[in-house]
């Protein structure tokens, strides 16, 4: 095995054993309130840009103060390596222009934003797999 096999082999199981420790300390997805709607936002960093200028841009514009408006719930938020950041919000569907605005107005520039409706598929999943035994 090589030298460069070895380290190869070594960070996938790193990576592995990382990822099963993050698993294992995620808290409960936020309770969603019917009416409202997940929507899942990829902020992809503005690779033109380093990261400093980035976080000196999103310092400027106020993002973390204005991101997400107050009563607009983070249900998670991760930085997804090679994209930047995924971060999925409950939102009431009367407040989604709300939510777009803070972002056209603060995170462009640092970040290229891309939007996904999205669900929580855990127990439709388990109930398939369940009915596929």
């Amino acid at each position: 095995m090589t030298a460069t096999t070895r380290r190869a082999v070594a960070g996938a199981t790193l990576l592995g054993l990382a990822a099963s420790k993050l698993e294992a300390q995620q808290p409960a997805a936020a309770e969603v309130r019917r009416e409202d709607a997940l929507l899942t936002v990829f902020l992809r960093h503005d690779e033109t840009k380093t990261l400093a200028e980035i976080n000196e841009h999103l310092k400027q514009t106020g993002f973390f103060k204005q991101f997400p408006p107050p009563g607009i719930d983070v249900v998670s938020w991760y930085v997804m390596m090679g994209i930047g950041q995924v971060v999925t919000l409950n939102v009431p569907p009367d407040r989604l222009r709300e939510v777009n605005r803070v972002l056209e107005q603060t995170a462009w520039g640092g970040f290229h934003t891309e939007f996904y409706p999205t669900y929580d598929y855990r127990q439709g999943a388990a109930e398939v797999r369940k009915q596929m035994q």
